[in-house]
């Protein structure tokens, strides 16, 4: 019999110093070498992940403790990565909730914490980041047990072990008052609180695919957690979706286990154990991999459904293919349907264009990061105005409804208020948390397209905002647009300052001195509501009279930088988003300004 196994999974809202704990956890049961060069924040291995901070993809790694195996998932904590999180959490038997002694539990937390709740999962609460000056431990505590009430945790899981930790410096302790030199108590604690996954070794084969990933050397591997039985390399299984259709039989050409951040080559599988398995080309999430004598797939639900759907289309400005590698339909295309492979709430579809693909998913944030992945990869494209999913039932429109919680000094809170209550809000409660006001809504996700730039601006970036999906409900009505119209660009050519010079009072620029831009471009946001057109690569005519001393000295406005999630909430309908490798340009749909003029009309017609 090999070692006993645990299986973990550990979740936290964005930033709370999930994987700095994990980092930890895997120095101190010594998986790396004495010498050994270690990355800060190994897990997060994307360079997405370590810009932004967060975990977008679930990662799996293992410790050895004292002759236990612990197998520990990294889950997201974004509320857009939800396909992510169900299928992570069907892999384990038990969670570790890691929450901020000042912040306390945020919506992100909740969000994971109820899956885990709902599949009966009894959580280990880990009060981190204790050194901080404004932690509040015993508060956040109430709060942490305030949530697992709310959330309709049964007796037996809100008898939670509660332990307080400082990840940062690998100390985790059972009292505040102990003094804390490791992380030992963590560990003992998951060994005796966490229950051995069931081990029914003699039944048939069976896995449940949770994740897939792909190697250039082994093709496509189906991760999972072996519910019974056993697998040996080069035994033959078979491929079953997820309604029990046979896609495939053949044998298991590589079989791994995890042991630190490495997969190690293992020549047999056990039940309770998380491993690898290659060999299954059409493999996909969902699908199960069971022995031949036992051919029912193991149950799967569905995930998350799309709330927010975008168009990718072949980039057709006048600068196109000058910046990008890819930039055909079918590269495209191609690239979208790779995403698919283990983007599980990723949905794409074609459209009456061979040019345009329909991708919806499950966030703003979720479609940004698989644009940045994608201009980071070498593609040009552009995209749409981010559009929300709607259903019908009963002959009733219901739209997605997203549940924001803001932390702003009350300064700002009446701002903030009537922002969110201009898009359709439902303020469910504001209470006092020292010098700020925490602040919680209902609001539409339509509502929220554009919202975060407009609540960083009126509070000078001192807001702090969480959204995630609450539920769908009746259609609140119409919503206000933007306020501003867009300053166009009429001509194709250089950005001259004399040109910005007698233009900046008219608005604010994107572009600054020397840029190229072409005619549609959008260079601006106009301080009125209307389009403005304008040439911003007029040159001055040259006379043979010497220019005054003052006209040499022309102070130009620092142009706005919108990054790539500001670009999206700032384009209309009737514009897109250019992205390639080097640039992000907003530009008219309709590049022509009579096209414009005329498509205006039969809109309107």
């Amino acid at each position: 019999m090999s070692h006993p196994i645990r299986n973990i999974a550990i979740i936290a809202h964005v930033d709370h110093g999930k994987t700095t704990l994990v980092d930890q956890l895997l120095k101190q049961s010594g998986t790396f070498r004495e010498n050994q060069e270690v990355a800060e924040r190994v897990m997060d291995s994307g360079d997405i992940e370590r810009e932004r901070g967060i975990t977008i993809a679930a990662k799996n790694t293992a410790v050895m403790w004292n002759g236990v195996k612990i197998n520990i998932v990294d889950t997201p904590g974004h509320s857009d990565f939800g396909g992510e999180v169900e299928r992570i959490l069907k892999m384990v038997n038990g969670v570790i909730l890691l929450v901020d002694a000042a912040e306390g539990p945020l919506p992100q937390t909740r969000f994971v914490l109820r899956k885990s709740l709902s599949l009966g999962y009894r959580p280990i609460v880990v009060i981190n980041k204790i050194d901080r000056q404004d932690a509040r431990a015993e508060d956040v505590l109430n709060e942490v047990f305030d949530l697992f009430v709310n959330l309709e945790a049964n007796d037996d899981q809100l008898d939670f072990p509660i332990l307080y930790a400082i990840g940062i410096k690998g100390i985790a302790k059972l009292n505040l008052e102990d003094e804390g030199t490791d992380l030992q108590p963590l560990f003992e604690t998951i060994v005796s609180h966490v229950p051995e996954p069931e081990r029914e070794l003699a039944k048939p084969f069976k896995m449940l695919v949770s994740n897939v990933e792909w190697n250039d050397y082994v093709g496509r591997i189906a991760i999972g957690r072996v519910e019974q039985g056993e697998v040996l390399r080069n035994q033959q299984i078979v491929l079953l979706d997820r309604h029990g259709n046979v896609k495939q039989k053949a044998k298991v050409t590589k079989l791994f286990s995890y042991a630190g951040l490495d997969k190690i080559p293992v020549d047999k599988g056990q039940a309770g154990d998380v491993i690898c398995l290659a060999g299954y080309e059409d493999t996909n999430i969902g699908d199960s991999l069971v022995d031949e004598r036992d051919m029912v797939p193991v149950p799967y639900y569905d995930i998350d459904q799309p709330t927010i759907s975008m168009f990718f289309r072949v980039n057709d400005s006048p600068f196109a293919g000058l910046e990008g590698k890819f930039v055909t339909s079918n590269q495209i295309r191609d690239r979208l349907v790779k995403e698919l492979r283990t983007n599980v709430s990723l949905k794409v579809s074609p459209t009456e264009s061979p040019d345009v693909y329909r991708v919806a998913g499950r966030g703003e944030l979720q479609l940004a990061i698989l644009i940045e992945s994608m201009r980071r990869e070498g593609y040009e494209f552009s995209v749409s105005r981010p559009e929300v999913i709607f259903k019908e039932e009963g002959g009733q429109l219901f739209e997605p409804i997203e549940e924001v919680i803001i932390n702003v000094p009350e300064e700002y809170s009446s701002r903030v208020i009537d922002i969110l209550l201009m898009r359709k809000g439902i303020m469910e409660s504001m209470s006092q948390e020292l010098e700020n006001v925490r602040l919680a809504f209902k609001v539409p996700s339509r509502g929220l397209i554009g919202f975060r730039n407009d609540v960083l601006t009126e509070t000078k970036g001192m807001a702090l905002i969480h959204q995630q999906f609450y539920d769908y409900e009746p259609h609140r009505g119409e919503m206000p647009g933007r306020k501003n119209g867009s300053i166009v660009s009429m001509e194709k050519g250089q950005v001259t300052s004399y040109a910005l010079e007698g233009l900046q009072d008219r608005g604010q620029f994107f572009v600054e001195i020397g840029v190229d831009v072409y005619a549609g471009q959008v260079v601006g946001i106009n301080n009125r509501s209307d389009d403005l057109l304008v040439n911003v690569v007029k040159r001055k005519n040259l006379t043979n009279h010497r220019a005054s001393q003052t006209a040499d000295t022309v102070r130009i406005n620092t142009p706005l930088k919108l990054s790539l999630e500001q670009c999206l909430e700032y384009i209309e309908d009737d514009e897109l988003l250019e992205v390639t490798p080097k640039s992000l340009r907003v530009r008219k749909k309709y590049l022509d300004h009579n096209e414009r003029k005329r498509q205006k009309s039969a809109a309107n017609v």
